[in-house]
């Protein structure tokens, strides 16, 4: 697995238990949508399980709002890691799995876009991730026009203002082309995927490769970027009312889908779920004698 091998060689410094319980691993980015102009960077996003502790606290005895705060993980990030055995560098991105499908259900973009990534993009994936994987159009909803558009509206923005660094790249084609034609085609990818969820239902990454690759060339002036936001944004808002999708997430079947994969890794969650009751009860009674003798 890559993070056991570039912890092992001393490249990473993720927490301790992350190397080992990493279930799901994607490349993301250029690559992911089809676009890609051969560069060595990888962009990778995934999730992985914590120890039960940290999503269930009370098993180490803590009692929300008393006392310090129980140890929490959402996220490890590391960026710009040289693994020049293999001539990569790599941007680390990891969520608690809790985190990742929360994120997912709200339909923010980028989350979306890691559980459906293209199969040749699977860097590392358990039969646990598998099941999201697997159940990936549940998380689908009409939700996913406002985040997409809210996104595609500040790529917009960079695209016009942001100054890439002197030297790089993206300086090189702001110099080129007269604006970033990198923030140019999100722009236009966001439309394009938000167009495909309203109206199929499904989301396939590099369908419109060859659109981002035009962009990209500079092929687009950045007039005509901001055209077709307007007109697209339009016509989904059209689609956003005809569309069959649900108008939010049904939190209960994915609820139930993460307690699935959480009861595989852990074991059963019957005593864990059951003592979250018994502090609930316990709360429940402290807070009615305290109300009962007019202390609030």
């Amino acid at each position: 697995m890559l993070i056991v091998d570039l912890k092992e060689r001393g490249l990473i410094s993720p927490p301790s238990f992350l190397p080992t319980n990493t279930h799901y691993l994607v490349q993301m980015g250029s690559v992911a949508y089809g676009c890609s102009g051969g560069s060595s960077d990888m962009d990778l996003y995934g999730w992985c399980i914590p120890p039960k502790e940290y999503l269930f606290p009370h098993l180490a005895g803590h009692i929300r709002g008393f006392g310090r705060e129980p140890q929490d993980f959402t996220c490890w990030q590391q960026h710009h890691v040289d693994d020049k055995q293999h001539d990569k560098q790599y941007d680390f991105a990891v969520y608690g799995v809790a985190r990742f499908v929360d994120l997912v259900m709200q339909n923010n973009p980028n989350m979306l876009d890691s559980l459906f990534v293209p199969t040749r993009c699977v860097i590392h994936s358990t039969s646990l991730s598998e099941i999201f994987r697997e159940n990936r159009k549940l998380f689908l909803h009409k939700g996913c026009f406002h985040k997409f558009r809210g996104y595609a509206y500040q790529q917009i923005h960079k695209m016009s203002i942001k100054q890439p660094k002197e030297g790089s790249k993206r300086h090189a084609n702001v110099q080129e082309f007269g604006f970033d034609v990198k923030f140019a085609y999100h722009v236009v990818r966001l439309m394009l995927e938000c167009e495909q969820i309203l109206s199929e239902g499904d989301l396939e990454l590099d369908r419109n490769s060859e659109i981002l690759k035009s962009i990209r060339r500079g092929e687009w002036t950045e007039e005509r970027i901001k055209e077709y936001f307007s007109e697209k944004e339009k016509s989904l808002d059209v689609l956003y009312n005809e569309s069959k999708l649900p108008y939010g997430p049904d939190e209960e079947k994915i609820k139930g889908l993460l307690l699935n994969v959480l009861e595989q890794h852990y074991g059963s969650l019957s005593s864990m779920v059951s003592s979250v009751d018994v502090d609930r009860k316990t709360l429940m009674e402290i807070r009615d004698v305290l109300s009962r003798n007019g202390i609030h």
